[in-house]
Parts: structure tokens; sequence; C-alpha cells
């Protein structure tokens, strides 16, 4: 789901920073208010958990890759702000030292991860477990329908900003200056990748250690349950 360099064009790179730039730094405040001290390490593993998971990456026609994200899991564990901060440090991470993703496209790539996918999957759970106990096996479902549907809404963000680079860039004689596929093929092919692998991926991963944290550290879905509220 990364977006490389030279996929968008300016305006979609710029609006994407614009938007992100105040999403930052409401995150950051909210993370000071309402973080605990214990709680300040999780989000260092948080970070570190969506960057490896999001190491492992297939290419995909139209330029980008599928993967996983962990983001689903993050929020439930320390709430949505805090979540978006630990995205978007793995994210630049993996842009500035791995080259995965652009560097004009970290706006754009935390919009879809950091944000749509975040506060997607941290709604759809509490919409989902609602007031269930903390070992409810109810908690478990809603996490994963949460991680696969979370992640598939974030591609489709990702396939759109593709498939409308031909509309607002594109030559005299109608050659497109940056990404070439229309919505047509960004769609269906981002779409395809996720509803049939990696949304499970993404799933499987958010119940199962949702699953473990019930019975090996409850405290810490309890402090999760307090984060939703």
């Amino acid at each position: 789901m990364h977006i490389p360099d030279g996929y968008l064009g300016p305006v979609t790179s710029g609006v994407m920073y614009a938007v992100m730039l105040p999403v930052w730094a409401v995150a950051s405040r909210m993370v000071k208010k309402t973080l605990r001290a214990r709680q300040v390490p999780l989000l260092a593993i948080g970070a570190a958990f969506s960057f490896v998971i999001m190491m492992f990456n297939v290419p995909i026609p139209a330029g980008t890759t599928g993967h996983a994200v962990g983001a689903v899991l993050v929020a439930i564990l320390l709430g949505p702000w805090a979540a978006c901060i630990a995205v978007t440090v793995a994210l630049v991470v993996q842009a500035l030292l791995f080259g995965d993703g652009g560097i004009t496209a970290v706006g754009a790539n935390c919009f879809n991860m950091a944000f749509i996918e975040v506060f997607a999957g941290y709604y759809i759970y509490k919409l989902l477990s609602g007031s269930s106990p903390i070992a409810s096996g109810r908690r478990v479902i809603a996490a994963g329908i949460a991680g696969y549907l979370a992640l598939n809404i974030a591609a489709l963000s990702t396939a759109i900003m593709f498939g409308i680079q031909p509309l607002l860039h594109k030559t005299a004689n109608g050659q497109a200056l940056y990404c070439p596929y229309g919505l047509h093929i960004a769609i269906p092919a981002m779409a395809g990748e996720h509803l049939l692998l990696f949304g499970w991926i993404e799933a499987l991963v958010t119940g199962l250690v949702i699953k473990y944290l019930q019975k090996q550290d409850p405290a810490l879905l309890a402090a999760g349950k307090e984060a939703l509220r």
C-alpha cells in the first residue's frame, strides 16, 4: 500500500501533507494528555510491530504494494491517536531508510494507513465489541473484522489516489504525467489483493494477538478499553 515517489502529482501530495499536519499536531497533544507513563514503551513497540509487519509486502500492478499494517491492533491497545503516531513513525522510517514509500508521498501514505485505517478500525472495533467483557470472544471477532475492513478501506483510498492522477495531470495529447492507471485499473488491482489476501492476514494477526492478550495480559486490554472510552 506504500505509494512511491513519482506516482502522485504535486497537488495530491501537497493536499495530503496539508491534511496530515494538523492531524499529527492533534495526535501529539492527545498522546501527551492521555497516554500513561507505563504505556509509553508500548507506543514504541507498536511502531516497531507496524514497521516489521509492513516490511512483508508484495508488489501490486499499478505501482504500489500490498501488505498488512497492524494499525488496528495498536489502536485497540493504545487508542487511535497513539496509533496514528506509531504508524506514522514506522512509515517515515521506512521511507527515509529503506526507500519503502516515497518522501513526497509520506503525507498520502500516512493519510491512508495512519489516519484512515487507524480511525476506521478503531470505530468499527468499538461498535462491534460494545460493552462486552475483556475476555469475551466477541472482542476477538470484533478485532478481526475491524482489521479486515479497515485495511480494505485504506487500500480503496490508496487506489482512488492513484486512479485520479491521469485525470489531474496529463499532457496536451492525453498522456499521464504521473500514475498512468485510471480508477478502472487501480481499484480492482488494490481491492483484489487486499480483499482476498492481505485483509485476512490483518484480521488473523489482530484477532490472534487480542486472544493471546486475553489469556496472558488482560490488564493491557483493560487499559485499551479505557482508551476506547
